[in-house]
């Protein structure tokens, strides 16, 4: 399951009395939380003795489905007296680990596996001893333990712990887990964090995929082998990290995970396609069109238009000999390197380099004429398209208003070129630029002022520079007749191009379980071609192994009623639906930021009228064209639409970017409640907290599960059963909890009284 996560434990022997710390937690027999970085924060009884981890280090080898694992981990005695202190290590899931090394400093301690049941007796008894529920997502697992070892005051000691792994498979999809989850719990984030992981296969390797980090750093040395890496500073991991990974010959590969949960309506489905990392050697890469549109008007003046500079060079030192190409420029005027597209070679690309050494600022910004002429340039013969437009203001000159630009570029994109739009620093029409990629089958980035513009557009260039599969549609078939109507609200729903070397990731939902056939056509070198492969989508179940598939679908769904308001006007309905996704599944947005403020009253989580009222009023700020407000909510839009992972959380993006310039990053209530309001790290300051498919909120001194949004306290008093954490009845009841729900009920602060749904009754827990 997804959060039978490895961790470790410190148990620390002093005079009689055991201590155990997960990863920088240090929990004792005295009234001693764990000094968790979510929730308010109350004075703590310091032990006398205390430790932290100094850094920590992931060196992993995976030979198809077997790993081998080292994690070392540097502890500093920061206390005044000797430590003696015994390692525990949980096991992952489905017991995969039968032997395991430990190393302390060098020295090889003896490590002891215990069975499930000797387990769960010694982390209860911990929990009973600390009364802090944080340990129970480690109930119902055996564990490894090492013999004591002395940790000297002031000293430090590495414990390296060396393990091997079967990798467990499903459908397909190699599912490999790192241990991290315990280190959220740290006191102090760790100095330095590294993870290496070398992925080799026999078959060519196909997806390779971080369903719980986005930021990985992924290298694609051969079509075998994957580097995987991530390096930190300060840094406290949120959740473990999770890799998936399939191997196929094929030159196209298709991974269906999918997620259907006993109380939902629908299924949520991930569908990973992965082409060849390099284009086939026996074929030409797919010839494809690029027109830079560059904004040189007065404001781009000194560092902007350097760096748009730049970036012209990357792209044109990184087309391909026989692509069409050509640069625009455009302030007051309207400048070509060429007056029609030019097939890119030696020659040409001297010239043109030359050409963009020449483009100087100065001007207003006439951004209806530089896009019809950018439009009017391409033919039926261009091929796969994509026009990169550049600008950082407001349209001065030609034509200005909004939606007349909007209609005269999709009346003139007569070849459906994609329109990848960069609005550069807080100027900026952002809507105008969301509106014109809408109808023009592309995306737009936002660059602060502060960011690179060169590394920006190279990246998206980097994308986007061999196309394998244009125009891709994806269908489900049944017994050979489209089934349509099984799945729905598909995101990406249309405008889909695959490139060597990339993945595509589209998220949905579906209403019935079983077989299908998924086909994915599109064209190929010019010429339509169509792949068929066999899929399953799981039936209702308990499981939670893939249920980021929810949260994943849930974050694109957010971003695409925000832009569907924000484009076309209010609308109650997705009003509404906008409301009940942030209270399901955690994902406050600055619109819904209200579900986390303490004032609100017992029931206001729930969907009903007031949520929708405060959803509208705070949607107002869509009119917010420009200025820091318009850049950092489209920005933060677009940070949801295409969001890979389940780890994203684009609303920090959104407090940074929105916030006057000059404003601290203390103060305030940690909420969000207009544009203008002092940033913080919302991931660490709202009272909403994640535990894999389950959210909590916190209502003064009560944490409310997102299955128990509806409970009124008072007046639902006669259907609630009260129980005393920590007490016989507490463990009667966990012995009956799902591991999804143990992770639900470890969210409570020992000082909080916790409503939460188990199996169809509703409990206080006091």
């Amino acid at each position: 399951m997804l959060r039978m996560a490895i961790g470790c434990l410190l148990a620390v022997l002093i005079g009689g009395t055991e201590f155990v710390a997960a990863q920088g937690v240090l929990l004792t027999d005295q009234d001693h939380r764990l000094p968790r970085l979510h929730g308010r924060h109350h004075q703590m009884t310091r032990p006398v003795s205390s430790y932290r981890i100094k850094s920590l280090e992931i060196n992993s080898t995976i030979n198809d489905q077997l790993a081998v694992t080292q994690v070392s981990q540097t502890f500093i005695n920061t206390g005044k007296t000797q430590i003696e202190a015994s390692f525990v290590f949980p096991l992952p899931y489905e017991g995969a680990v039968d032997s395991m090394t430990f190393l302390v400093d060098g020295k090889e301690y003896e490590a002891k596996l215990l069975p499930a049941k000797k387990a769960r007796e010694i982390y209860e008894g911990y929990i009973r001893r600390n009364q802090d529920p944080a340990l129970l997502e480690w109930v119902g697992l055996g564990m490894f333990k090492t013999s004591v070892f002395p940790i000297p005051p002031g000293a430090e000691r590495t414990v390296q712990i060396t393990y091997t792994q079967l990798i467990r498979q499903d459908m397909g999809v190699n599912d490999y887990l790192i241990p991290l989850s315990t280190a959220k719990f740290s006191q102090q984030p760790l100095d330095t964090f590294s993870l290496r992981c070398v992925l080799n296969t026999h078959q060519s390797l196909k997806t390779v995929y971080s369903p719980s980090h986005g930021d990985l750093d992924i290298e694609r040395p051969s079509d075998t082998m994957a580097v995987i890496k991530l390096e930190r500073q300060q840094y406290t991991p949120g959740s473990d990290i999770r890799i998936l990974y399939s191997e196929d010959d094929r030159s196209l590969t298709a991974n269906l995970l999918s997620h259907w949960s006993e109380e939902d309506t629908q299924g949520f489905f991930t569908l990973l396609v992965s082409p060849d990392i390099q284009s086939p050697e026996n074929q030409k890469p797919t010839p494809k069109t690029v027109l830079f549109v560059v904004d040189r008007s007065g404001s781009m003046n000194g560092k902007k238009i350097e760096q748009a500079r730049q970036a012209a060079k990357f792209i044109l030192n990184n087309l391909r000999e026989g692509d069409l190409f050509n640069v625009v420029t455009y302030a007051s005027d309207v400048q070509s390197y060429a007056p029609e597209l030019q097939i890119f070679d030696a020659q040409t690309r001297k010239s043109a380099l030359a050409f963009v050494e020449g483009i100087f600022a100065g001007g207003g910004t006439n951004i209806n004429s530089a896009l019809g002429e950018a439009f009017h340039m391409l033919n039926a013969e261009s091929g796969p398209t994509y026009v990169l437009f550049l600008t950082d203001g407001l349209a001065t000159q030609g034509v200005t208003n909004e939606m007349e630009i909007v209609a005269n570029a999709r009346k003139n994109n007569r070849n459906d070129a994609r329109l990848i739009s960069f609005g550069v620093g807080y100027d900026v029409n952002s809507r105008l630029l969301d509106r014109m990629t809408r109808e023009n089958h592309g995306t737009s980035q936002y660059v602060r002022p502060d960011e690179d513009l060169e590394e920006h557009v190279s990246s998206l260039y980097a994308k986007i520079a061999a196309p394998v599969l244009t125009d891709v549609s994806v269908t489900f078939i049944d017994k050979g007749t489209e089934v349509q109507d099984t799945t729905n609200r598909i995101y990406p729903s249309r405008d889909l191009d695959l490139f060597a070397g990339q993945q595509l990731v589209l998220v949905g939902r579906y209403r019935q379980s079983g077989d299908a056939q998924l086909r994915i056509s599109g064209k190929l070198g010019g010429q339509q071609q169509e792949f068929e492969y066999p899929v399953k989508f799981q039936p209702k179940s308990n499981n939670s192994r893939n249920i980021f598939c929810a949260k994943l679908w849930a974050a694109r769904r957010i971003g695409e009623i925000i832009d569907l308001i924000d484009l076309d006007g209010k609308n109650p309905e997705l009003i509404n639906e906008l409301v009940l996704l942030s209270t399901e599944h955690g994902i406050v947005t600055p619109y819904t930021s209200y579900l986390a403020d303490d004032l609100a009253k017992p029931g206001d989580l729930a969907n009903n009228q007031l949520s929708i009222e405060r959803a509208g009023e705070k949607l107002g700020m869509l009119a917010d064209e420009s200025g820091r407000s318009g850049f950092a909510q489209r920005g933060y839009k677009s940070s949801l639409k295409q969001t890979q992972s389940t780890s994203t959380t684009p609303l920090e993006s959104f407090a940074e970017n929105a916030a006057p310039a000059g404003a601290g990053a203390g103060g305030g209530r940690g909420v969000i409640l207009s544009a203008t309001d002092s940033p913080k790290n919302l991931s660490k300051a709202l009272p909403v907290r994640g535990a894999g498919k389950f959210t909590a909120y916190l209502k003064g001194n009560i944490l409310f599960a997102s299955n128990a949004t509806d409970v009124d306290p008072e007046k639902d008093a006669s259907k609630i059963i009260a129980i005393k954490k920590f007490s016989p009845e507490y463990f009667e009841l966990i012995q009956t909890t799902t591991a999804a729900e143990n992770q639900l009920l470890a969210l409570q602060e020992p000082e909080e009284e916790m409503i939460v749904r188990i199996q169809g009754e509703i409990y206080r827990l006091k």
